[in-house]
């Protein structure tokens, strides 16, 4: 018999896999990688998962969110956390789509780390059958590490499994888990700051994405990772890079998409400073208030006039120059910064 365990990285879902491959049970599982990191990132994550679950012998599935998991982060059925992570929703996205491979590969049921009281939005016991009907899973969904708490699923009904040596963990304590971990000698990450959509930062950029564009797509959402956003109107808005590599990003998607229209790259010369990125349709001056932002980053003294290249993007792209004298009084930043 085998078993589909959803794999967050985390120590609860490593657990989970333990306790289930100690009742006989083959165990595979499935990483859902969210469309938020670039490729070298990616490439990174997954590497870093894979070596976490071969301590168990496991076979990991990655599986790449795309259109429908955007569409649904979109309009969520049950709304939104402080920031945009829909928990509930996502939740039952992931195990919807489980459920779909858990056929694909021959598995019997479901297995996931989740611990009763855990997340407020997802993970409390009133949420597991209210999940399970959604899903259509109901029954199959098994969650050994808070096994003693809940209803005993049909793999335990059918004797399929016995889940007596499974734990009764609730809330957010986590000594039960670091004693099992010692216990099975398994290797794992300190929890860090998870879900991109619970940043409040990142949620802003997201919701404002959303208010101004009405859609999300992938590029946009790895976008919203870097450098200073500030909306000047609902039809443009710029990104200010705050390093090196920011820099490099933000060239790198302006070249990319140079033949594209609605797409500005400003740069001060004379002194290091940042590049910025313009995207929509500019009035001229929303253009130059872009510019005194870019200028305010920069090395240059106060007060000093500063020529500002602008490369504007498009089948007839062209450079034009503004001279700009760098305030600290004006443009103020906190107008316009979205976060």
């Amino acid at each position: 018999m085998k078993a589909l365990a959803l794999f967050s990285g985390g120590l609860d879902s490593l657990l989970a896999i333990k306790l289930i491959q100690e009742t006989g049970v083959e165990v595979e599982a499935v990483y859902f990688l969210q469309p938020f990191l670039p490729p070298e990132e990616e490439e990174r994550v997954i590497t870093h998962l894979q070596k976490l679950i071969a301590q168990l012998g496991v076979k990991l599935h990655i599986f790449r969110l795309g259109e429908d998991y955007l569409r649904m982060l979109e309009n969520p059925k049950h709304g939104y956390g402080k920031a945009a992570n829909p928990c509930l929703d996502c939740h039952i996205f992931f195990l919807r789509k489980a459920g779909e491979m858990m056929n694909e590969i021959d598995a019997a049921f479901l297995v996931t780390g989740e611990v009763v009281g855990q997340r407020p939005k997802s993970q409390y016991r009133g949420a597991f059958p209210k999940i399970d009907e959604e899903t259509g899973l109901a029954g199959l969904i098994v969650r050994p590490l808070s096994a003693g708490l809940l209803p005993p699923t049909i793999p335990e009904d059918k004797g399929w499994i016995s889940l007596r040596h499974c734990p009764s963990i609730q809330g957010r304590q986590r000594k039960i888990q670091l004693e099992l971990a010692k216990k099975y000698r398994l290797e794992y990450e300190a929890p860090a700051g998870g879900c991109l959509l619970t940043n409040v930062e990142y949620g802003r950029k997201v919701k404002d994405l959303l208010k101004t564009e009405g859609r999300l797509t992938v590029e946009h959402l790895r976008l919203l990772r870097t450098g200073r956003h500030f909306r000047l109107s609902p039809n443009f808005k710029g990104i200010i890079g705050r390093n090196h590599r920011e820099n490099q990003v933000l060239f790198g998607y302006f070249c990319q998409n140079r033949h594209a229209e609605g797409l500005y790259l400003l740069k001060a010369l004379g002194a290091p400073g940042p590049l910025t990125v313009g995207l929509g349709q500019p009035t001229a001056e929303e253009l130059t208030t872009l510019a005194g932002l870019t200028l305010r980053y920069s090395d240059h003294a106060p007060d000093s006039t500063v020529t500002v290249k602008i490369l504007a993007s498009g089948k007839e792209h062209h450079l034009a120059e503004h001279s700009v004298l760098k305030r600290l009084s004006s443009p103020q930043p906190d107008r316009y910064r979205i976060t």
